[in-house]
């Protein structure tokens, strides 16, 4: 892919240019040591190093463009004039997807996009998509938290970041509408919908879903109102462009639409945030942290608004391996009463009865963008495959359970222990901790709830980053305090990840079931000065292999 400079021009707002003869521009660029002949160079402020620091390092390697704000030294481009062109704009980092959707031609308006937004369920949501929209026969491609693909099967993702820069956004969406893809998936970040990063603002979404929101990130965000709005963009996407999508040389009209989770408060603001029809869901209550509550203790679940279709899902049984349920449609209340509805059942080897929000988002997205009939789409529940370190199972033949998911919020482990709790026999042991150089205010709550309901609670590393292991363990660890857990009883700081789990393991006994959270299916710990390669599974299995136990699973 290339394209001369001018090409690029119309597509955002810059305040001055001084440019050489059009240079051809081979590629998009935002880390220095990536720049090649040809490359334009987005130089990014950062929150240590300014971005303009790497020019004349990107300019000596060849790159032919820059795009950079605040003020740059003249000498520079004095010095570069016959080799570089200079773009000044007000933001290098929002820049970047105009540029980015330019140069790759528009390609999300060449494929009838998924948007999936929410504080947990948005990975295994994608994928859920992505895998029915497959078995119903249709080539798709997704990006996630955990995993991409690019039209072909998915291969897990290296890194960190959910949503990744636009450029990376771009030309993931390029390579897909090349290699064949009638369809995206893309697992939307509140950082990636922000306007202050705006990775996503120049994707047209067909289908926006939104899952739940609740305190995460306020670091990045610095309220819950603003972090409740970042994510709202991506409903308001849905009313911002045309959507004509050029499908295989195709002009198809999309009818887009929005999906809300009914049970979370914030749902009728984001059905506000958009013109489109929009879809709701709930399980009533049965499959949060509600199924767990005392009638004097659970909150009331938000009023269903009267004027969306809805669906409801029901008869939730979750088990060790999998989960099935019920969906009743809203549009016939009486059938829906007398069983004369037109139900549809569900039954998929992905265990947690949380999964069902996963799923029917999932389901109704799937069903109603392809016109294919929801139960049609349902019987292909059952040839899902759960997502790593997604309620991921570890059974080496020990006699007690072992469950690695991604649970790393306080809402998040208010919906996975409700059910592990319901079904287990012998004690609950759950192993975490929290990122470091993140938001605090949740630290203590995820400390709180574990305690309330785990027998011993054990915490350790997640991703210490500049703040440390002491400072992260001990603010969580108040809140266990708070519960009620003595320390060297029922409650263990344990730093070392790996020494946590042998000892979790050695607690263990027959029946019990042990939580490691947080990590999931991410590959590193993040410390102060090393980031350390990292499996949760793998870990799991090799302590117990040390154990004795080998049976593979």
């Amino acid at each position: 892919m290339q394209k001369h400079l001018d090409e690029l021009l119309g597509s955002f707002e810059h305040e001055d240019i001084s440019s050489k003869n059009n240079p051809l521009i081979t590629n998009l660029v935002f880390d220095s040591r990536e720049v090649t002949e040809g490359s334009l160079f987005f130089a990014l402020p950062g929150t240590h190093i300014n971005g303009n620091k790497f020019i004349p390092s990107a300019i000596e390697k060849g790159a032919s463009c820059v795009v950079y704000e605040g003020e740059l030294d003249e000498n520079i481009k004095e010095d570069a004039k016959d080799k570089c062109s200079f773009i000044k704009v007000k933001s290098a980092r929002f820049s970047m997807s105009p540029i980015a959707d330019a140069f790759y031609d528009h390609p999300s308006k060449h494929l009838i996009v998924f948007g999936v937004t929410g504080t947990e369920g948005k990975s295994s949501t994608v994928s859920f998509i992505w895998q029915l929209l497959r078995l119903c026969g249709k080539k798709a491609g997704f990006f996630s938290t955990v995993q991409y693909s690019l039209g072909d099967e998915a291969i897990a993702n290296p890194e960190h970041q959910t949503t990744p820069e636009a450029p990376i956004v771009q030309k993931e969406l390029y390579e897909m509408w090349q290699n064949g893809c009638e369809y995206a998936v893309v697992e939307s970040s509140s950082h990636g919908l922000s306007e202050r990063t705006n990775r996503l603002g120049n994707v047209v979404f067909d289908c926006g879903i939104f899952m739940n929101v609740t305190l995460e990130h306020l670091e990045f965000h610095g309220s819950y109102e603003q972090y409740k709005s970042d994510k709202a963009n991506l409903f308001r996407y849905l009313d911002k462009y045309e959507h004509i999508k050029n499908i295989k040389g195709k002009d198809i009209p999309v009818s887009s639409f929005g999906i809300v989770n009914l049970e979370d408060p914030a749902a009728t603001y984001f059905i506000n945030a958009t013109k489109k029809p929009v879809v709701g869901f709930t399980t009533e209550g049965k499959a949060g942290k509600s199924a767990a509550e005392n009638a004097s203790e659970a909150l009331a679940l938000p009023a269903i608004p009267t004027d969306i279709p809805y669906f409801s899902g029901r008869n939730i049984a979750s088990a060790r391996f999998g989960l099935s349920f019920s969906i009743f449609p809203n549009e016939d209340r009486e059938a829906m009463t007398t069983g004369n509805s037109h139900i549809i059942h569900v039954k998929a080897p992905v265990p947690g009865a949380f999964n069902a929000y996963n799923l029917m988002a999932a389901i109704i997205a799937v069903s109603r963008m392809t016109g294919i009939d929801s139960n049609t789409v349902a019987e292909n529940c059952t040839k899902l495959e759960s997502v790593k370190g997604r309620m991921s199972v570890v059974d080496c033949g020990q006699p007690f359970e072992v469950i690695v998911d991604y649970a790393h919020t306080p809402s998040s482990f208010e919906t996975i222990f409700p059910p592990v709790k319901n079904r287990c026999s012998g004690k609950m042991i759950c192993l975490f901790g929290s990122g470091g150089e993140r938001d605090h205010t949740k630290r203590p709550l995820q400390g709180e709830i574990a305690s309330k309901f785990c027998d011993i609670v054990i915490l350790t590393d997640e991703d210490p980053r500049q703040e440390g292991s002491a400072a992260v363990i001990n603010e969580i660890a108040e809140g266990c305090y708070k519960a009620g857990k003595k320390e060297g009883e029922n409650l263990f700081l344990i730093a070392d990840r790996k020494k946590a789990i042998r000892e979790a393991f050695k607690m263990a006994k027959k029946e019990d079931i042990v939580l490691l959270l947080g990590k999931g299916h991410e590959n590193s710990i993040i410390y102060k000065d090393h980031i350390m390669p990292y499996d949760e599974i793998s870990e799991a299995k090799a302590a117990l292999t040390e154990m004795g136990y080998n049976k593979k699973n």
